[in-house]
């Protein structure tokens, strides 16, 4: 063997390779813990097929299950990108585990990005999963893939936001509380099983306002009215996004 085969080399590995390490690592936590999964797979997917075969709540006219299939596929973009990242970021604060990875090579925007790709892997996997539900059930959507992703992206900014100014300003048994009330306000409030059509006019302008409301109504236009891109409700997810980003950018505290 000839002189300096085995040098050592300290230093970092690259940027793009820790990202894809943690984001491997956000994933499998994300997947392995049971709260999460309850979030993110069960309960959607339990809606789903609950009220598309029972007569529970008057979803207007066409098969329920097309006017429920685009509110889920909303919920499980908020339960990933707001109530399960709110909580788990609130506790991995708490117990410092944020702390010490921003302590290490690994820069904090790079440990957000982990974590938003994270985010969306899960989607990914959620939406086929209800998708593959939904049409096992008769859904049948129309509209432009394009105008679907635009409206996903969007709320996975807006909910990724609010959730991370929850988790960095908030305790963690404060964040957890404060996540699943939300969660369960937004499931009945947000259009997402009960039609907006059915609130007062008052209380439904405000409704329309909500980044739940706001994805799952341009869902359903898309998916289930064969409309092109709503601009009004991205929008709507695009203000949310930049408020909700900006607040946790600048309000987030890592201890």
């Amino acid at each position: 063997m000839s002189g300096g085969t085995y040098t050592p080399r300290p230093g970092a590995a690259p940027v793009g390779r820790m990202i894809a390490a943690q984001t491997v690592l956000e994933t499998r936590m994300l997947l392995r813990n049971g709260e999460q999964l309850l979030l993110t797979v069960i309960i959607p997917s339990l809606l789903l097929v609950l009220f598309s075969s029972v007569d529970i709540v008057d979803t207007g006219s066409g098969p329920a299950v097309d006017f429920l299939a685009p509110g889920v596929l909303a919920l499980a973009v908020m339960s990933t990108a707001f109530t399960g990242q709110a909580i788990a970021t609130g506790f991995e604060r708490r117990y410092g585990v944020l702390k010490r990875l921003g302590a290490s090579p690994l820069p904090r925007w790079a440990l957000m990005t982990a974590k938003t790709l994270s985010v969306l892997v899960t989607e990914v996997l959620q939406v086929l999963l209800l998708a593959a539900i939904a049409l096992g059930l008769g859904w049948s959507p129309h509209g432009n893939p394009l105008a679907v992703l635009l409206l996903l992206v969007a709320g996975t900014a807006a909910f990724s936001g609010l959730g991370l100014l929850m988790a960095g300003t908030l305790r963690a048994e404060a964040t957890l509380a404060a996540a699943n009330l939300v969660f369960l306000l937004l499931l009945v409030g947000g259009g997402v099983i009960v039609p907006l059509e059915k609130f007062p006019e008052g209380a439904r302008a405000a409704l329309e306002l909500l980044p739940i409301a706001a994805l799952s109504e341009g869902l359903r236009e898309v998916l289930r009215d064969g409309a092109g891109l709503p601009v009004a409700q991205l929008g709507v997810l695009a203000v949310w996004a930049v408020l909700g980003l900006g607040a946790a950018a600048r309000f987030f505290r890592w201890e």
